[in-house]
């Protein structure tokens, strides 16, 4: 008889689809075509929501979740956390920790994200770069550390080749592009595949758009979502390079990549840990 799995994804806009869409407007993502390449039965429910923070993955995404009793799940989370003002590593991992936990609790096996350094493809102010980047590794570092205490798979995204090539983003250059979310399903299968047997993931052709289609997203879906979100981000932004000029006026030799030490983490080292630098993440 025929194993039924039940394949759950918790997270955000990375989870979602976001930069996949098809010609009916819906977003499909890397997990949509890791989900229909299954060659055993699956059921694939998908919690995820674009702009989703950890605290909703722990409190509303993961009960729903846990009723399916999912055998795989994957949670995509950090990046908004990231995006906002107050965010809190600590706060992060508590969040993360709990949902690893009443995961792995029901014998789920769990999927983790490394995020991308979007400074390196988004032009972008050196000072907030640097904020942004900071905060983006502070999020890696949680992830790590999750991933090596329960021995949860992780998908290293800055360790996948060309993973900055223009094709793999989205014209927003945030959000994977279609190619990009075949990618990442290609990866996530491989690590799947010592367990389930999963059909190759197909790469299609990156068709080039033409620039007034790209103009003509960015008035209809880029340029709101900007001024939506500049209500928080922006003065957030300010208030961080600001933070971010007295930090080096106090702490000019300070690390700029330290990461972020929690004293609660375990097995450091086999987390790709090499050097732990206490660091107020800004």
């Amino acid at each position: 008889m025929e194993r039924v799995a039940t394949f759950a994804v918790l997270g955000d806009s990375a989870a979602s689809g976001v930069g996949d869409t098809d010609r009916n407007g819906i977003t499909r993502g890397w997990s949509y075509y890791l989900a229909k390449n299954f060659k055993d039965p699956l059921v694939y429910v998908n919690f995820s929501r674009a702009g989703a923070k950890s605290d909703e993955i722990l409190h509303d995404q993961l009960p729903k979740a846990i009723l399916h009793f999912p055998s795989i799940t994957a949670v995509i989370v950090g990046g908004n956390d990231a995006l906002r003002n107050g965010f809190s590593p600590e706060h992060l991992h508590q969040n993360l920790r709990s949902t690893i936990k009443q995961l792995k609790a029901i014998g789920s096996e769990v999927l983790l994200l490394q995020l991308h350094d979007p400074t390196l493809i988004v032009p972008m102010p050196k000072t907030l770069g640097t904020v942004l980047r900071r905060r983006i590794n502070a999020v890696n570092q949680v992830t790590q550390a999750i991933a090596a205490e329960f021995g949860t798979e992780i998908l290293r995204t800055r360790e996948l080749e060309g993973i900055y090539e223009r094709k793999v983003w989205h014209i927003d250059r945030m959000h994977p592009s279609k190619f990009g979310h075949q990618l990442l399903a290609h990866h996530f299968r491989e690590i799947l595949s010592k367990r389930w047997e999963i059909s190759p993931i197909d790469l299609e052709p990156v068709v080039k758009k033409p620039k007034a289609e790209s103009i003509k997203w960015m008035l209809r879906n880029g340029t709101p979502w900007f001024l939506k979100r500049s209500v928080d981000l922006l003065p957030a932004a300010l208030y961080l390079i600001a933070c971010e000029h007295i930090r080096n006026l106090f702490r000019p030799n300070a690390h700029a990549n330290a990461v972020i030490y929690f004293p609660e983490f375990v097995n450091h080292r086999e987390a790709g840990l090499l050097e732990v630098f206490e660091e107020r993440v800004s």
